[in-house]
């Protein structure tokens, strides 16, 4: 207990991405977990990277965050005190090298939030993995109070619905929201997750519903983006698909949506604003993006909100 009040630390956990185009080889062979990495894969990955600006955006995106959601869950004072550290899975600052940072703030609890509003045991599960391997590794039995999803949470859904008004206002002025096909994607996961009931696409429609039933949205889609470079089955439709599908019923206006993620970076600087625009150009799509959630105070209220209900549920 830090002054009779009981200290609650936060690892808010986000992919990482290279700083420099010089750490895309190291960024790259730790995904792969060691495994070779092709020297086209490497040029391939450099030359989108340097395609928005030399490096990811997602550390500093992420800090915001992490900054603006332990000012949430300040907020109201209380017998409890949050204390927010921002931790990479794939990049730094690694999430095993931040949490001694997290212990020496004699912390009495540890919660995991994940970056990504969607549950999957793939990805999610994943990061609250190395968080608990992390204390074991320090030779902290403290548990991981784990914030598996806040797919649901109503300042989430309302900041997503606010983001499309003001897309539509600003890109579609002359419009009617369901004149233009509203388009939501997240990222596309191997689809062998299916075989053991991974929820992850459950996840996602939940979010789309809620944001559509908020809005009144009745002509919307949706369809996963970036796959990865594997030879395994990845979950669909994809975009591109659905883009072709869309040229082929005549479809010459969309508004892309990325709900599975919260901040710029690759995915959607590169994958959405370069290759799916261009490809929506050759057929004769007009693509606009709704702007990201990045630092929304929506966004930091609902992080907060469902963390505060995981530490009530553990406390319970």
């Amino acid at each position: 207990m830090s002054g009779g009040r009981r200290r609650v630390g936060v690892m808010i956990m986000a992919y990482g991405g290279p700083n420099t185009l010089a750490e895309v080889p190291a960024f790259l062979a730790d995904i792969r977990g060691g495994r070779p990495t092709s020297q086209e894969l490497i040029d391939e990955i450099t030359e989108r990277y340097e395609q928005i600006g030399g490096s990811s955006p997602i550390l500093e995106l992420t800090t915001a965050q992490a900054q603006s959601i332990e000012n949430e869950l300040n907020a109201n004072g209380g017998d409890t005190e949050y204390r927010c550290f921002v931790g990479m899975r794939h990049w730094l600052p690694y999430i095993e090298e931040v949490v001694p940072q997290m212990l020496a703030e004699d912390v009495d609890l540890v919660a995991g939030a994940v970056m990504a509003p969607h549950f999957s045991r793939m990805s999610v599960g994943a990061y609250m993995g190395k968080l608990t391997k992390a204390l074991k590794e320090q030779g902290v039995d403290l548990p991981v109070i784990q914030v598996r999803s806040w797919k649901d949470e109503p300042e989430f859904i309302g900041s997503i619905a606010t983001r499309i008004e003001a897309a539509m206002s600003r890109h579609y002025p002359d419009k009617q929201l369901n004149d233009v096909v509203v388009l939501f994607t997240a990222h596309s996961l191997p689809a062998r997750i299916l075989e053991s009931g991974d929820p992850y696409r459950e996840e996602i429609l939940t979010s789309v519903d809620l944001v559509a039933e908020q809005l009144g949205l009745t002509n919307y889609r949706f369809a996963f983006q970036s796959q990865g470079a594997s030879g395994d089955a990845w979950l669909g439709p994809t975009v591109e698909e659905t883009l072709e599908e869309f040229a082929g019923n005549g479809i010459k206006e969309l508004l892309f949506v990325p709900i599975g993620f919260v901040c710029d970076h690759v995915e959607v600087l590169f994958d959405v604003d370069i290759e799916h625009k261009q490809q929506a150009e050759e057929l004769g799509i007009r693509l606009e993006r709704t702007e990201m959630l990045n630092d929304d105070p929506g966004l930091a209220k609902a992080v907060a909100n469902a963390v505060r209900a995981a530490v009530a549920e553990a406390s319970d």
